[in-house]
């Protein structure tokens, strides 16, 4: 396997201050964080899903692919694709895709037998599955991401999946701040309740931006970021808080509006 890029996006967070409701405008540094942790999400999605596409065009037998992770390397993305043995203390993997130089591009090796992985894998299924234990979820499906943390700790992030071309689901998503081992919730965030689903407008009419506020955080949330750049074609995103309004760029950036 390729070694781990190093998170350099600055994500060495004070845990305290951004997970802290704000009664003041988010600082440069602080708004250039969720940022970045919301075009992860963004490359991590789409990794995801032209990995999928790659494994399934295969034809995998039923039940040989319980759960997918992906993991930012050196050289690219690689998404593995498999299951928690019988013990739980080993994680199997069946398919690994690895991402060519075009992102949408990867390329996918079968393990017959699976091979097991006791490090990385293992740890981000075993916080993966802790974490949608604890969330409470509809009846729809859900994603889930997971980004590892200079600390040794880990986000994993529940979303609500796309599941219409053009209509972009935003809200009843949550974070949680995940133990090295992976096996203990260290901190909730949930950073929109009720999920809006965005339908495309009328043809007849311009969409030029979105907007929406916020009444369990008062700050631009991760997935406000994630929500814009992954729509075709992105648009921008006015997030209403009570510190004031702020704007998504279509290329991530948040800035405070006027």
């Amino acid at each position: 396997m390729q070694r781990t890029l190093s998170l350099a996006i600055a994500i060495v967070l004070s845990a305290a201050s951004l997970a802290a409701q704000k009664s003041k405008p988010l600082t440069d540094s602080e708004l250039a964080e969720i940022s970045a942790r919301g075009r992860f999400l963004a490359e991590y999605d789409n990794a995801s899903w032209h990995a999928t596409d790659a494994v399934l065009a295969l034809k995998p037998e039923d039940g040989a692919i319980g759960r997918y992770i992906a993991r930012k390397t050196d050289a690219g993305w690689v998404v593995v694709f498999g299951r928690l043995n019988e013990a739980k203390d080993s994680f199997l993997i069946v398919y690994e895709a690895i991402q060519g130089s075009d992102p949408q591009q990867f390329t996918v090796k079968k393990y017959d037998p699976p091979q097991d992985d006791v490090a990385f894998y293992l740890i981000a299924a075993r916080a993966i599955g802790t974490a949608l234990r604890n969330s409470q979820l509809e009846k729809r499906p859900y994603n889930t991401c997971v980004l590892p943390l200079s600390s040794g700790q880990m986000y994993v992030y529940v979303l609500p999946a796309q599941t219409k071309t053009d209509i972009y689901p935003l809200g009843g998503d949550v974070r949680y701040l995940m133990s090295a081992d992976g096996a203990t919730i260290v901190e909730t965030r949930q950073l929109h309740k009720t999920i809006l689903e965005n339908k495309p407008p009328d043809k007849s009419a311009k969409r030029v931006a979105g907007f929406h506020t916020h009444a369990l955080t008062d700050v631009p949330e991760d997935t406000d970021v994630f929500h814009v750049l992954r729509q075709k074609p992105p648009l921008p995103e006015y997030v209403g808080t009570k510190s004031g309004i702020y704007v998504v760029q279509t290329d991530g950036t948040i800035l405070r509006g006027k």
